[in-house]
């Protein structure tokens, strides 16, 4: 007999329209091993994902930065269509968001877990965590606001360059904007000529003082807060390599047991009240080896079938067993255990595995997503090559009339965590150059 309730199907969403999301395909993979029907909301047009058997059915996603209200709209619809209670998962921050302003709107088609509604939108949005983190004495990088082009350059020399600056809510950033996320700042110019971008962002700058990264110094922790509280499934993880290299999304990522990761994962969701799934990066100062918080996604993160433990169940499969009054089962953790993402580190996953390896596309009960992805990606990259040769940045607006700065206050980064000051980042900042995208990617 099946541990799952299989009459109630899960409803996946996504508006975040990139083709390698392989957190949506161990989703789908995930709850479709376990008999569960799987309706997909998003765009899998030329993506592997829609290759997958597992998906029951794929639904119109809404379009591209659309409004909570329109995801709700859309969610209406597809609840028609199911007609049934479901399971719903957002897979991206933007739908996470959505989802918990809509929670009330939603709940008589979808089962979701007992969250406030705000508090996605809240832990989502980095300046927000900022605040968060202060409130919690959570160890966080001095954070920054600026409210003008000039105080932007001001901050950042505040803070001693290089410097991290961020879009508060990544998801807002218009695809093809040559703009990312998350970037590595070398100069005050660099921080006054950003800040003039901010409309088109679509959400405010701010500016961090720059952890360098290094040998263990990436860590993850992805976990199930059920309706009691209690942290389940998951577990703390090491990102041996990144894409770009030094930061951005997991490429090869381990399981590996650090109680104060865990401790201070379990701290966070028990103090906010957080319910539902959740993923945290966190970044160790080399010189204090303090942990510092850096993102709080209220979703699924793209590795997350790394912490498969010997019962089978991961974060997904809990939410599932929990909001349908199924008993979670009691497996023991996999620590070693290895994930890797094919396309981003091929060598990787050719290398013996001894404690066991999840890979990202390819699998050999779900062939076609692993074939699929190899068409896709060659054409992708041939892409991004003649783009890079025909086509420079967008010229980018002047900047317009100075301000202040607000200032995030939080348990200070101490000194020694800060980069030096300097034009120059030195080999840990030309590591780190830029941080990949990370909405719906970790």
């Amino acid at each position: 007999m099946s541990l799952f309730d299989t009459r109630v199907p899960a409803v996946l969403l996504r508006t975040d329209r990139n083709p390698f999301h392989h957190g949506t395909l161990g989703a789908v993979r995930s709850l479709g091993r376990a008999g569960v029907d799987v309706h997909l909301v998003a765009d899998c047009a030329g993506s592997p994902v829609g290759a997958s058997r597992y998906v029951s059915r794929v639904h119109t996603p809404p379009p591209p930065g659309a409004s909570p209200a329109e995801i709700a709209a859309v969610l209406r619809r597809v609840a028609a269509r199911v007609a049934r209670p479901a399971v719903l998962i957002p897979m991206d921050d933007a739908c996470a968001v959505a989802v918990g302003l809509a929670r009330a709107e939603l709940a008589p088609s979808y089962l979701l877990p007992d969250l406030p509604g705000a508090l996605p939108g809240r832990v989502a949005d980095k300046a927000e965590l900022a605040g968060v983190c202060a409130a919690l004495d959570v160890p966080h990088p001095t954070t920054l606001v600026p409210d003008g082009p000039r105080e932007a350059a001001r901050a950042a020399w505040r803070l001693g360059l290089p410097v991290v600056a961020k879009w508060s809510r990544p998801w807002l950033v218009p695809p093809g904007s040559a703009l990312r996320s998350t970037v590595l700042v070398r100069s005050a110019g660099e921080a006054r000529e950003l800040y003039g971008r901010a409309e088109e962002a679509g959400s405010r700058l701010l500016l961090q003082a720059f952890l360098p990264p290094g040998p263990d110094r990436d860590w993850f922790f992805h976990g199930y807060a059920d309706r009691s509280g209690a942290v389940r499934a998951g577990g703390p993880g090491r990102k041996t390599r990144a894409r770009p290299r030094g930061a951005g999304l997991t490429a090869v990522g381990r399981w590996t047991e650090n109680p104060r990761v865990r401790a201070l994962a379990e701290r966070v969701a028990a103090e906010l009240g957080y319910r539902g799934i959740l993923d945290l990066d966190f970044r160790r100062c080399g010189t204090t080896g303090r942990y510092h918080l850096l993102d709080f996604n209220p979703r699924p993160g793209a590795q997350f079938r790394l912490f498969t433990d010997t019962a089978g169940l991961d974060v997904v499969r809990a939410l599932h067993l929990d909001l349908t009054d199924r008993p979670l089962p009691d497996g023991e953790p996999r620590p070693g255990r290895t994930f890797v993402v094919e396309n981003y580190a091929p060598l990787s996953a050719l290398r013996p595995a001894p404690d066991g390896r999840e890979l990202a596309w390819h699998a050999p009960d779900d062939r076609a997503p692993g074939r699929a992805l190899w068409a896709l990606w060659g054409r992708h990259a041939t892409g991004r090559l003649l783009d890079r040769l025909h086509h420079g940045l967008r010229p980018r607006p002047r900047p317009a009339a100075a301000a202040r700065p607000r200032v995030v206050r939080q348990a200070p980064a101490p000194s020694s965590d800060r980069a030096p000051r300097t034009d120059d980042p030195g080999p840990a900042g030309r590591a780190g150059r830029a941080e990949e995208d990370r909405a719906g990617l970790h």
